[in-house]
Order: structure tokens, then C-alpha cells, then sequence
């Protein structure tokens, strides 16, 4: 893996990150012994087939889960040092989130949606920042529109202006093109690039894509829960 970064452009560090679960057979590994870093302003894609822990993995480095061994650094601050309330602290502002199934609140219109997360960061004037937001993803016209009022790739939009809408250093993305169609999906690829040149952030994507996958700077392979490919 490449190490010719400063130790201050190191957003997301793994350090042989295990994750075991309890099942009825006994212990079950879904992750084992990686390790991996994402430096400011990169992207890089986890690749790997349904069930090999891609989104596992990403849950554990955003301090979403607890890896069962290893350590994760999230701005240089050790993960398993802190409980569920100081890593949401630590996330706040500067964590972005984009999932397949998007995830908005469809009793919240996309304005509302997008202002949450950065009335939940104590950010000034909101709405503002909401709508400036979703202006920059092409739904000026869509402010007042809930969720069902919404198509797939609108929809998708949203859940990408609420997670930029703070400035982020590092977005964390799973499958954000896993539910749409190929012509839909190619125009959220660009959008997500387009955000990152603008924004500076990191990303880290979870995807089954080759065409997204084909942009990034750097692409990891997972397979049984191992990092058996690092084309960095």
C-alpha cells in the first residue's frame, strides 16, 4: 500500500481490522486482518462480491459498528477510545453518508432532508446551506418535494446534497448507484466526481460498479472477508 502520504493528509486509517459475529454454528469471520488508508482529496473504490464484507468494512471505518479486533483511526482519533455518542461527536460536520436506498425521511421534503444533518452540526442559517446544496445538484426546482414526489435519481440527488451539504472531509458511499439504471447511475458517477473536485473530500465507495469503480484513484478487492487485491 502506498505510504508517501503525510501522516496529516491520513483521513481513515485500518490496522488489521477483524470483525466476528455470533451465529448458530458459532463464531463467524467477516472480516479479517485488514488494513488500509484513505488520504485527503482521494477516492477509492472496495470492490468485491455480495457478502465478502465491503459493507461491513465501511460501516466499521465510519465508527458505525465496532470491529471485534485491529484499530481504526478516524482523524487520528482511535475509534475503540470512544463510545457511540463521542464518534457520532467526532462525525459530526465532517462525515458525509450516500446509500443505495438513499434513506431520506419521506415525511420531510428534500429542503428538510438536506437542512437535518446541519441543524444536528449547529451550522447557522441552515436552510440557506440546504437549498445552495440541492442548487448544486440540479433541483433548485425541487425544494418543496417530498421523497415519493421524487424519481430514483432525483431521490438519489438529495441523499447526495445532504451528504456534501456540510463540507465533509470524507464521504462514505455504499452501492450509491446499486438501485438505478445504467443511464441514471453513469449521471450520478459524474455528479459524485463533480462534488468531490468541489468540495475536496475524500471518498470511500462501496460498489459492484466497474464504471464508477474505473474512476476512482485507487481499488480494493475484498474476497472472504480478506483485502487479497490492492491496486494502489
Amino acid at each position: 500500500m502506498d505510504t508517501d502520504h503525510t501522516p496529516d493528509s491520513i483521513l481513515v486509517k485500518a490496522t488489521g481490522v477483524g470483525k466476528r459475529v455470533n451465529g448458530p454454528g458459532g463464531s463467524l469471520t467477516i472480516l479479517d486482518d485488514v488494513s488500509l488508508q484513505l488520504a485527503s482529496g482521494e477516492v477509492t473504490a472496495i470492490l468485491g462480491a455480495s457478502g465478502s464484507g465491503k459493507s461491513t468494512l465501511l460501516g466499521l471505518l465510519a465508527g458505525l459498528d465496532e470491529a471485534s479486533s485491529g484499530q481504526i483511526e478516524l482523524f487520528g482519533t482511535p475509534l475503540n477510545a470512544l463510545d457511540e455518542d463521542q464518534r457520532a461527536a467526532l462525525r459530526a460536520g465532517k462525515v458525509g453518508f450516500v446509500f443505495q436506498s438513499f434513506q431520506l425521511l419521506p415525511g420531510m421534503t428534500a429542503l428538510e432532508n438536506v437542512m437535518l444533518p446541519l441543524e444536528l452540526a449547529g451550522v447557522a442559517r441552515p436552510a440557506q446551506g440546504a437549498g445552495e446544496a440541492l442548487r448544486q445538484v440540479g433541483l433548485a426546482d425541487r425544494l418543496h418535494h417530498y421523497p415519493a414526489q421524487l424519481s430514483g435519481g432525483e431521490q438519489q440527488r438529495v441523499a447526495i446534497a445532504r451528504a456534501f451539504a456540510s463540507g465533509p472531509k470524507v464521504l462514505f458511499a455504499d452501492e450509491p448507484t446499486g438501485s438505478l439504471d445504467q443511464a441514471t447511475g453513469s449521471r450520478i458517477i459524474d455528479l459524485l466526481f463533480r462534488m468531490r473536485e468541489q468540495t475536496g473530500a475524500a471518498l470511500l465507495l462501496v460498489t459492484h460498479d466497474e464504471r464508477l469503480a474505473a474512476r476512482c484513484d485507487h481499488r480494493l478487492q475484498i474476497e472472504n472477508g480478506r483485502l487479497e487485491q490492492d491496486t494502489w
